[in-house]
């Protein structure tokens, strides 16, 4: 498989990216060799997608809620775009498991739901924007019906998302006692050790006052107690709140997990951060627990999402880019969401067969390396050149 270290992997000390010539030029990924990002740690990475909701009004409808529990793990998807948008179909699938093998095992330290849940196609669709019409978003629901809840999970097809920074505007509405989610998961071996998950989330709690924002690199609690060090709880900057639309954005690199709200950096967790490849996920949820609390019969809660943007490695088979970091990209600097930026085109510059080319740069950030030079790695994520 190819290495997620491959290209970016490394944090190195740097400022803002500024120009005197004004806005930098907008490119294409195929132009692109890597991303790096723009906060006071740079990051490099390998890939770049980008999911525009906004103009889809071909495909906007809501669906009307299901009131039977088998049903709605049968729905189909709520519109075409969820079945034949081959950018959608490649890279998520809609969940529809439900949490009745847990309820039976009665063992509250894996799970303290109340009420049946299931996951729906039927509760992941595109709609209009009531303030903006001119504009769509896609919104993921939670119902409660009278005997069961009735939620919505987008996973990544993908495994293999090592190191990440990603983004999404969006807002929570609806009524108290749901979970709405966005979150990387590598689930624990089959020896099913709860400790042994890695996990770093942003959640929203409706019941939670409106300006406050959940984030953790889980496990956050064991059979006896919490584990205080794995969890933050913040508030959101210049007095938003989450019924309003936001960026928000987490950023997963070696060593911690940092979390940001329109720029402003929320949180930063280093305790357990998650290490090994994972999955990328956005869901809405409520099961009665103490997590969630009990939504009373009749409501619904809603995550509705304009786009979704992200810049990546992988280590899943054939995504290997060839060719080191020779054009370096952002999607931070670039005046229209979506479209990268070229930053610079860096000389091809030191090389390993191991872990690929080092941007033109030390991996420490110390000292460019010189054309033709190649590198020492004193670790995994480290090296010199020589």
């Amino acid at each position: 498989m190819a290495s997620a270290r491959s290209l970016a992997l490394v944090v190195v000390v740097a400022s803002m990216v500024t120009t005197s010539q004004g806005a930098l030029p907008l490119t294409t990924d195929s132009n692109c060799h890597c991303y790096n990002t723009n906060t006071t740690v740079t990051d490099f990475f390998s890939h770049h997608k980008f999911f525009d909701f906004r103009a889809l009004h071909q495909y906007a409808g809501v669906p009307e809620p299901i009131d039977s529990f088998e049903a709605n793990a049968e729905a189909p998807p709520s519109s075409a775009f969820f079945s034949n948008s081959d950018l959608f179909t490649n890279s998520w699938a809609i969940m529809n498991w439900n949490n009745t093998a847990l309820l039976e095992l009665n063992d509250s330290t894996l799970n303290d739901a109340t009420v049946k849940m299931v996951n729906s196609p039927n509760n992941i669709y595109i709609e209009r924007d009531q303030e903006q019409p001119q504009t769509t978003h896609m919104t993921l629901r939670t119902v409660r019906h009278a005997e069961f809840q009735s939620s919505a999970e987008l996973e990544s097809i993908s495994l293999g998302y090592q190191f990440l920074s990603v983004r999404m505007h969006a807002r929570t509405k609806g009524a108290a006692g749901a979970v709405t989610a966005m979150f990387t998961y590598r689930p624990p071996p089959e020896s099913d050790e709860i400790g042994l998950v890695q996990e770093a989330d942003l959640e929203i709690l409706t019941r939670d006052p409106p300006a406050y924002v959940q984030y953790t690199n889980q496990p956050a609690w064991n059979s006896t107690s919490d584990i205080p060090d794995a969890t933050r709880n913040t508030t959101l900057p210049d007095g938003r709140r989450w019924t309003d639309w936001a960026e928000y954005r987490m950023d997963w690199t070696p060593g911690s997990s940092t979390w940001f709200v329109n720029g402003h950096l929320a949180s930063r967790i280093t305790f357990q951060a998650p290490r090994d490849p994972a999955q990328v996920m956005f869901n809405t949820w409520s099961d009665g627990g103490s997590w969630s609390g009990n939504m009373t019969v009749g409501g619904e809660a809603y995550m509705q999402i304009r786009w979704i943007d992200m810049v990546y490695n992988s280590t899943d088979p054939g995504t290997e880019r060839p060719g080191g970091c020779r054009n370096v990209c952002s999607i931070d600097e670039t005046t229209k969401i979506g479209t990268p930026v070229l930053l610079t085109g860096a000389p091809q510059a030191c090389a390993s067969a191991k872990y690929g080319q080092c941007a033109g740069r030390t991996w420490n950030g110390c000292q460019s390396c010189e054309a033709g030079s190649t590198c020492r790695f004193q670790n995994d994520f480290y090296s010199q050149c020589l």
